[in-house]
């Protein structure tokens, strides 16, 4: 995992976008927000056009609340593979977006559906991002009882990324919730033990050890926030990083 030269003014060479489903909602309640995917959009073009290599995982959560209900009861593994084809349609609305923008863009899903999108193969992965193009995995893991953040995890490393983003909400990692507890703490940066010992909300328990095992780093930043993905790579702005050590 080799970052640019520090004169291409970016912190990292290669990197992977996690973004939840609920953050493509906007003020809706569910599905899609085109001005909110647009400006998702906009941003992760810029990082291209910063010469690094980007990947995205995306969530499904905005397409899948919607259908939730009729999902009580049902058999999980079912739920979730249900939930798998909800990142899909985000992933192929995150392509068209993209390409609106002139950027060249791959979907590959774990789950083979090669009328929509390619099959998620490792090395042909590579090969899109060498080419400057934004590879965006879709349906997790292609198994269920894994989340997207696990998947995220997984991918960032076969990915060899120098690290893994997880766009959210808010500007960082936060001791509770600062939409709701008022003077709750941002961290600038904290470890994986920290992470997993204090049961703070930024990935799943998989993914936190999928990175530390990789020594992969893990930023957290407002998605929201025009040009913070961009500015996260010129170390600017404000997010948590997440490391082995401080």
């Amino acid at each position: 995992m080799t970052p640019q030269d520090p004169t291409d003014h970016t912190r990292y060479r290669r990197v992977l976008l996690k973004v939840s489903g609920e953050a493509l909602m906007g003020r809706r309640d569910y599905g899609l927000d085109t001005d909110t995917v647009a400006a998702i959009a906009q941003d992760i073009a810029d990082v291209v056009a910063m010469r690094v290599e980007v990947c995205l995982v995306i969530g499904g959560g905005n397409i899948f609340r919607g259908i939730s209900g009729a999902a009580g009861g049902m058999d999980r593994a079912q739920a979730d593979y249900m939930g798998m084809l909800a990142t899909v349609m985000n992933a192929l609305a995150m392509q068209s977006a993209l390409e609106k923008r002139g950027v060249a863009t791959r979907v590959q899903s774990a789950i083979p559906m090669s009328a929509v999108c390619e099959p998620y193969i490792r090395r042909r992965a590579e090969r899109h991002m060498e080419k400057g193009r934004v590879v965006i995995f879709a349906a997790g893991t292609g198994n269920p009882f894994f989340t997207t953040d696990t998947a995220a995890a997984l991918r960032a490393v076969e990915m060899k990324c120098d690290a893994l983003l997880k766009g959210t909400q808010v500007d960082g990692v936060y001791s509770a919730d600062p939409r709701k507890v008022a003077g709750a703490e941002r961290y600038a940066e904290l470890t994986y033990h920290d992470v997993l010992a204090r049961d703070l909300s930024v990935m799943d328990a998989a993914a936190i050890s999928i990175a530390r095992e990789n020594d992969l780093p893990i930023i957290v930043f407002n998605i929201h926030a025009p040009g913070a993905f961009a500015s996260v790579m010129r170390g600017e702005g404000k997010f948590t990083r997440i490391v082995e050590q401080r």
